[in-house]
């Protein structure tokens, strides 16, 4: 991805897992082609199944809302994915120091910080709550 269209205005190229290839491939083939339809051509890798024109960042978070509260009940936006993604990698990839700021490409660490206090509060109340229910079974 350009550095134009990341939010650390870095360049960001990730590995696709092979397993999407044939969904990828499906998409840009026959799928994007009938949205786009007989409008004029866009080089948008997501356009709008209503109108055909390049989705926007903003239509984009929008709809990734509408549609994970339609199916899980809840209302995730592109940012709380991101939060998850960081406090997931540190609680169970603590031995990874840098793994957040590297999956999310941050470039000051005090950002990917929180997380791990985060990730670090949840495990020791896990911890105390295992301790006090031993003394209760004592």
């Amino acid at each position: 991805m350009p550095s134009t269209s990341t939010k650390s205005h870095r360049s960001d190229e990730r590995r696709v897992p092979a397993l999407l290839n044939r969904c990828i491939e499906v998409y840009l083939n026959h799928s994007r082609p009938v949205l786009i339809g007989s409008k004029q051509s866009s080089d948008a890798l997501w356009v709008s199944s209503t109108t055909g024109r390049p989705l926007t960042r903003k239509n984009l978070g929008t709809l990734v809302s509408k549609i994970t509260l339609e199916t899980v009940g809840v209302d995730v936006s592109p940012h709380l994915f991101r939060m998850a993604a960081a406090s997931t990698a540190a609680a169970y990839g603590g031995d990874t120091p840098h793994l957040a700021s590297a999956l999310l490409n941050h470039t000051d660490p005090r950002v990917t910080e929180e997380h791990y206090n985060r990730a670090t509060s949840i495990s020791a109340s896990k911890i105390y709550a295992q301790i006090t229910s031993a003394f209760l079974r004592d």
